[in-house]
């Protein structure tokens, strides 16, 4: 019999990096780019800070559940203010592990809850379409290089 442990360590598949932004400065419209460095403070060219929420990530299949809550077509990346859009790789079942995102390695650290910007951005509800649906943070173990489509994997 498998244990929880051993369960919980394993994935379908594995990840891909689907959109990376960068946020110039404070309430400044994030800037897509196709890569970016990572180091101790975050992403280069982001106004991020060193520590737990160093980088923020946020799940591409949770979009569309964005989309439908606000009763839109679609929801672009840029609008919720994460970083790293994420795909194939339940980002909730990272939680408090080292994942390696193309050359870098984050430590998930927990839960990003929505800003008082989503009711900006989205109008009345649009804070509360996020919740529960706003990726997370996460504090850099290791330095390197992501590009669009590399691989998310644990450890």
């Amino acid at each position: 019999m498998v244990d929880l442990g051993e369960m919980m360590a394993r994935h379908a598949r594995q990840g891909r990096v689907e959109w990376i932004g960068l946020r110039p400065e404070r309430r400044a419209p994030l800037v897509p780019v196709q890569e970016a460095e990572i180091d101790e403070a975050g992403l280069s060219g982001d106004h991020g800070r060193p520590g737990k929420r160093a980088v923020t990530l946020i799940q591409a299949e949770h979009l569309p559940v964005i989309a439908g809550l606000l009763g839109r077509p679609d929801v672009r990346p840029a609008d919720l203010r994460r970083n790293i859009v994420v795909s194939g790789i339940n980002l909730a079942a990272l939680r408090k592990a080292q994942v390696r995102i193309g050359d870098a390695v984050v430590f998930v650290e927990g839960p990003c809850p929505p800003c008082s910007r989503m009711e900006e951005t989205f109008g009345p509800g649009g804070y509360s379409a996020v919740r529960g649906h706003g990726g997370y943070y996460a504090s850099v173990i290791a330095p390197g290089r992501i590009i669009h489509g590399a691989p998310v994997l644990r450890g």
